[in-house]
């Protein structure tokens, strides 16, 4: 009778942790997270930027005490080119799950943040899950496809080879990427002005392979031979544009493609030279519209 009724209660035991098998494993999940908390680390892949900037900077710490630790590991994640990766807010930090749930359901916001990354980390769509254990997961889905990846490197590595000269200062390597971009793509007015998408234009895909550019897809082709040259750089974007930010002889200057290539009422491609390597100041005195940006993200390119 006695072995009977272990035997009920195993069974017993047994059908209440496969009820609860989910939560079951959230739990063991926390433990071990606990366990192992000062041996996590970010996987970081060949398009890492290992620079920070004003507003987010890499971290080794997973741990948030503060609002700007949350928006560290979101541009660490990113900038590490991580599809997935999860941390624990701490108990200490009771305002943790609401201030990831800001951010993560802020997509301006993010979008913000991956503007800082190299162009192949960069995320088309990103999602933010968590439960009641105080575990995030960020989850990424990229903006490039590795076959585009490898088409786009073959380009950028024959501007490298035949376009780019390494005796000419940065300032006419920067100037010789700026007017082949320009020179070799027009601007997708289809896609730019009435949303149809016959080319990926958006990305720098677009420009450097298909001949067609709309600004974000002119900002990311510059990006990628400003990487190959050693220039640290970002895009900037405000409500209705996106264009390069960059830093030259220990300024930070801003190079808009787009506006440097545009639409003309007869066809006539024009190369400008307006918006190559200005001021925030003269920018802005050019045109304060779709260039008006937040200065309290892009804070490299905040006026004096």
């Amino acid at each position: 009778m006695k072995k009977l009724s272990f035997l009920g209660v195993l069974l017993i035991f047994i059908g209440v942790l496969y009820f609860y098998k989910d939560s079951a494993m959230e739990i063991w999940d926390f433990i071990s997270y606990k366990i192992n908390i000062n041996t996590v680390s970010i996987q970081r892949n060949n398009y890492y930027r290992n620079y920070d900037f004003i507003y987010v900077q890499n971290t080794n710490t997973f741990s948030p005490n503060n609002k700007q630790d949350i928006l560290n590991i979101y541009y660490t994640v990113i900038n590490s080119g991580m599809d997935s990766f999860s941390f624990y807010c701490p108990s200490s930090y009771a305002s943790c799950l609401n201030d990831v749930a800001n951010i993560a359901n802020d997509q301006i916001h993010l979008s913000h943040i991956n503007n800082f990354v190299h162009p192949y980390n960069s995320f088309q769509h990103i999602e933010t899950t968590y439960n009641n254990l105080g575990r995030v997961t960020i989850t990424t889905n990229k903006s490039y496809t590795s076959e585009e990846i490898q088409l786009i490197n073959a380009k950028i590595n024959y501007i490298e080879e035949n376009i780019l000269n390494k005796s000419l200062s940065i300032r006419d390597n920067i100037l010789l990427a700026h007017d082949y971009i320009i020179n070799n793509s027009a601007y997708d007015s289809l896609r730019g002005d009435k949303n149809i998408t016959n080319y990926r234009s958006d990305i720098a895909y677009g420009p450097l392979i298909e001949g067609y550019g709309i600004c974000g897809g002119y900002t990311d082709a510059l990006e990628l031979i400003l990487e190959r040259l050693g220039v640290i750089s970002f895009k900037i974007s405000s409500d209705e544009h996106v264009w390069n930010a960059l830093l030259v002889d220990n300024h930070w200057l801003n190079i808009d493609l787009t506006w440097d290539d545009p639409v003309t009422n007869n066809g006539k491609d024009i190369l400008s030279h307006d918006f190559f390597l200005i001021s925030t100041q003269s920018l802005l005195r050019l045109e304060n519209v779709q260039h008006h940006f937040d200065q309290n993200i892009y804070k490299e390119l905040k006026e004096a």
